[in-house]
């Protein structure tokens, strides 16, 4: 046990946020993304909320400063579904950095998953509910 670090944090998780480098990208999947194959380096997370993890994932790793640092996958055009999660990710952010989330097609969203350095998979159920994010630097 470690004092201070969110007990949803698997020791797997823990190493892959410490290997991490400044502008390396790390995606935290719904349970429909298709994060196994995605990206090699996949940790699953199952049974938990990707808000929860954010969450958690945010209290020990910075945000990018220099660059874009929070993206989610936009709407399919005329797709009527409800995106309530998406403020849920704006409340989270907001309590780290000023930059507002970018909005990514689809198909590019999954590029940028393919390129990340690890995909989280959760148990998720809001429809577009994952999230990528672009870790900065300890000033």
């Amino acid at each position: 046990m470690l004092k201070g670090i969110p007990s949803i944090l698997s020791p797997e998780l823990l190493k892959i946020l410490a290997e991490m480098g400044h502008g390396d990208e790390i995606v935290i999947g719904d349970g429909n993304f298709p994060g196994q194959s995605m990206n090699e380096r996949c940790v699953r997370c199952d049974g938990h909320g990707v808000p929860e993890l954010m969450e958690a994932i945010l209290t020990l790793m910075p945000l990018d400063t220099y660059a874009q640092p929070a993206f989610i996958i936009q709407k399919i055009p005329g797709d009527t579904v409800e995106t309530p999660i998406w403020d849920t990710f704006d409340e989270i952010l907001a309590k780290h950095t000023d930059a507002k989330i970018e909005q990514v097609e689809r198909y590019a969203f999954y590029e940028k998953a393919k390129k990340a350095y690890a995909v989280v998979m959760t148990g998720e159920t809001a429809l577009y509910g994952c999230i990528i994010l672009k870790k900065g630097v300890i000033a």
